[in-house]
């Protein structure tokens, strides 16, 4: 399982150092794709042909089905680690998630996020927590 928060930088080759905590859950090599609220998912293979077989169950025929689908898998990328234990993002990858610079890697269970800095700062203000764990608790996660 993924988890903990790390911050590293990307250079400007655009190679990405993987925290060493997350290298062995990877794999040698693993999936990098757009993920939701702006940052890049990182999934292992075994995870990611779970999800690719979630989406090949989707309705071909529902238009979201198919938009949902395009927008992970359109632009998911394999990579593999170089000796140093890093990875070049694509352009457009980077593009996306605003990576130029300062970037925050975050475990999250079955995969890793790959955030800028600034987004990360955005997106994890907690200050609404007690409504949130409140929707949580609605779909079947007490606490």
């Amino acid at each position: 399982m993924f988890m903990g928060e790390y911050n590293h930088t990307v250079d400007t080759k655009g190679r990405l150092i993987i925290p060493a905590r997350f290298r062995e859950e990877l794999g040698e090599e693993f999936i990098i794709t757009k993920g939701l609220d702006g940052c890049l998912f990182v999934f292992p293979q075994n995870e990611w042909q779970e999800f690719e077989k979630k989406l090949q169950g989707l309705p071909l025929t529902n238009k979201s089905a198919r938009q949902f689908t395009r927008f992970f898998v359109a632009g998911a990328t394999p990579c593999e680690l170089d000796k140093q234990g890093r990875i070049l993002l694509p352009q457009t990858l980077r593009e996306f998630a605003g990576l130029d610079k300062d970037v925050v890697l975050t475990g999250m269970m079955n995969r890793v996020e790959i955030w800028s800095k600034e987004k990360w700062i955005e997106n994890s203000s907690y200050e609404d927590m007690d409504e949130i764990a409140e929707q949580m608790s609605d779909l079947g996660l007490g606490i």
